[in-house]
């Protein structure tokens, strides 16, 4: 049951790393800083915690105005015990969203981390660090996202049932190309409302831990079917069961489209 807490939480950042490797011209971003997406994550009928995810409003970032991602990740009081989660993830892409400049993320439940993926795009590589101890830098494509920031990068481009989405991803310390399919339209019922969705599924080859052990292991993501592409709902299948993480608060951002 242990290990089954760091996956809820992690997959909410590592199943949506599917964004397009090349983007319409003049594409309107359809978000901006103030928006906060907060979701419940239930492991089988345990109410096991909540993810947030926020907008910050913009900053420079290595002399480029950037947006500032971040999320936020913990466990409820009936999880801690077993497994307890305080995770913060802040990412930072060029205002244009065309490619990712810094990467962090904190762990301070039960497993401590402090990463940091910076990008050199000068040399086209990712280097990432854990309390300062660094590896080997990686190699990147033009184009690529870190885990957090691709997941708004996909919500810049339209969806339509059939297509593949690829994908140049990189957590510093390996470097992916990944494809995700669109495969329906659908209407969900989530937290007392109708959406109309698209449903998403990823290919699950480049995803290790639970995901990469399980024979039939498979994502889902439901986003909205407008030009928001708001997730609305995850949901995952492994060996050792299953998680739903559901939408139960949107706040848009100041000034949106």
């Amino acid at each position: 049951m242990k290990r089954s807490f760091p996956l809820i939480f992690t997959a909410l950042v590592t199943l949506t790393t599917f964004s397009p490797v090349s983007r319409a011209a003049n594409i309107q971003i359809p978000f901006l800083p103030g928006e906060k997406l907060t979701l419940q994550v239930r492991w089988a009928f345990i109410p096991a915690g909540e993810v947030q995810l926020e907008i910050l409003p913009f900053e420079m970032v290595k002399g480029v105005k950037s947006y500032h991602f971040a999320m936020t990740a913990k466990t409820s009081s009936l999880v801690d015990p077993f497994y307890k989660v305080r995770d913060r993830v802040d990412a930072y892409t060029d205002a244009e969203m065309t490619h990712s400049l810094l990467y962090k993320k904190k762990q301070q439940g039960k497993s401590k981390r402090n990463i940091v993926v910076n990008f050199d795009w000068k040399k086209r590589e990712a280097q990432y660090s854990n309390f300062d101890e660094q590896r080997e830098p990686v190699t990147i494509s033009p184009g690529s996202f870190d885990p957090l920031s691709v997941f708004y990068a996909f919500r810049l481009f339209a969806l339509k049932e059939g297509i593949k989405i690829k994908a140049s991803v990189t957590d510093g310390k390996k470097f992916v190309d990944g494809e995700a399919a669109v495969l329906k339209k659908e209407k969900i019922y989530v937290a007392d409302k109708w959406y109309e969705t698209y449903l998403v599924e990823p290919d699950l080859k480049h995803i290790g831990g639970i995901f990469k052990k399980s024979k039939n292991a498979k994502l889902q993501i439901w986003v909205t079917a407008d030009k928001q592409r708001i997730p609305i709902k995850i949901k995952s299948k492994v060996s050792v069961g299953s998680f739903v993480a559901e939408l139960v608060s949107y706040e848009p951002g100041k000034s949106l489209p």
